[in-house]
């Protein structure tokens, strides 16, 4: 995709972002953006961020397409969680991610997938203790003690 095409189309998604968050017109309230933390329009490498405009570059449409779905799901998530809304099914993105399941991941998806690494990482079964601990927090991140 074209570099300046993208960086106005990113740009695009953080006036989004604004609107859905804070408001409308110049006096709306503002704060810190998801936007911040998942992309960048710096030419150069931008460590900071989880998707870096050289590394957007180079994706096809439909992997572009995914990661603004996962953006916009990561943007609903922050939205109702600052309106202090309770919601049961649907999990924190940014935990999500680190297990390497999508946004809109079930709780059936979260469990299939700690067998699956829980298998891979035992130690009984020669894996490495530090990532099975790092494994079981996750998990009871996404879980919690109330489900």
């Amino acid at each position: 995709m074209d570099i300046d095409r993208l960086k106005r189309k990113l740009r695009g998604l953080k006036k989004v972002e604004k609107r859905i968050r804070f408001g409308y017109g110049d006096n709306a309230l503002s704060g810190e953006f998801v936007w911040d933390e998942y992309f960048s329009t710096k030419s150069g490498g931008d460590e900071r961020v989880k998707y870096p405009l050289w590394l957007m570059s180079k994706l096809d449409r439909q992997k572009i397409k995914e990661i603004i779905e996962e953006y916009f799901y990561a943007v609903y998530f922050r939205k109702y969680k600052e309106s202090g809304l309770e919601f049961s099914d649907i999990y924190d993105p940014n935990v999500l991610s680190a297990f390497g399941l999508a946004p809109g991941a079930s709780i059936d998806d979260i469990k299939k997938k700690f067998r699956e690494l829980a298998k891979k990482y035992h130690p009984d079964r020669g894996g490495d203790n530090e990532k099975m601990i790092e494994i079981l927090d996750i998990y009871h991140k996404l879980l919690g003690s109330d489900r």
